[in-house]
């Protein structure tokens, strides 16, 4: 790692990405301690999400703050971190206080592939038809490690391993 310490790792992107799968699957073979996103979302945001209505900047802010937060308390010895991070302004939030310690991991995958497992998908809050939303949100990060997800996840972590040493 740069300096010999520990990363926090973003592994972001929209809905159906397969973060949580990607991130878990990350920090196992990192060794790192593993936090979703989606646990740390309000009530509020749960149940609007729920009902087929897009959160507003104001709605994710605490919630970013939040993740902020977990990934301050984490940066001595390193974390991965799912989350959409869908803007760079939320990206700024989520590295604030640890910017040389973030690395980004952008899942990235075509309109029909994510539709395809959204609407698979079985027992989560966020329903397929929020989906155009989130890609009209997305801003392609920057600085990032981009992977497509059209791989199976034991390639996808390869991939971002391999990627992942070229950058500490």
């Amino acid at each position: 790692m740069k300096d010999g310490k520990k990363n926090i790792l973003f592994v972001i992107g929209v809905s159906g990405t397969g973060k949580s799968t990607i991130g878990k699957l990350l920090a196992e073979k990192l060794n790192l301690a593993f936090y979703d996103g989606d646990d740390y979302h309000s009530e509020s945001n749960i149940k609007k999400m729920a009902n087929k209505n897009p959160l507003t900047d104001e709605d994710r802010y605490h919630w970013l703050l939040t993740l902020n937060q977990l990934a301050i308390d984490n940066k001595k010895k390193g974390a991965v971190i799912v989350c959409s991070a869908l803007k760079e302004s939320y990206r700024k939030l989520l590295e604030s206080k640890i910017e040389d310690k973030v690395i980004w991991i952008s899942l990235e995958g075509s309109f029909e592939l994510l539709l395809d497992r959204l609407q698979k998908r079985k027992g989560h809050f966020m329903p397929a038809d929020l989906l155009r939303s989130q890609l009209d949100t997305f801003e392609s990060p920057t600085k990032a490690i981009k992977i497509s997800i059209e791989p199976s996840p034991e390639e996808i972590i390869d991939t971002i391993l391999r990627e992942y040493t070229r950058t500490i």
